[in-house]
């Protein structure tokens, strides 16, 4: 079974690529939480998991991330478009 990791960062508007954003600028939003990404997570149809403690690598402070299960049948590129499009649908 294959689990995907997902950083707030990745979905981050107020991100750079190099600053670790992985998605297309117009799907970003801005500021992303754990709660939202799971939420979004389990919209697309995966089993998600919140680990809050966690640090993205190239951050300082703790936002966490969601694991993914059993996203096989998804690359992580198209499951990152479709959460950041759930995401943005969530807050609209």
């Amino acid at each position: 079974m294959v689990e995907n990791v997902i950083w707030p960062a990745y979905l981050d508007s107020a991100r750079s690529r190099s600053e670790g954003r992985r998605v297309a600028e117009d799907l970003a939003v801005p500021d992303p939480t754990v709660d939202e990404i799971a939420s979004a997570v389990q919209q697309v149809g995966y089993d998600a998991v919140i680990e809050r403690d966690r640090t993205y690598p190239r951050e300082y402070e703790p936002r966490g991330r969601v694991i993914v299960k059993g996203a096989d049948d998804a690359s992580k590129s198209d499951l990152l478009g479709a959460v950041a499009a759930y995401v943005a649908a969530i807050r609209e």
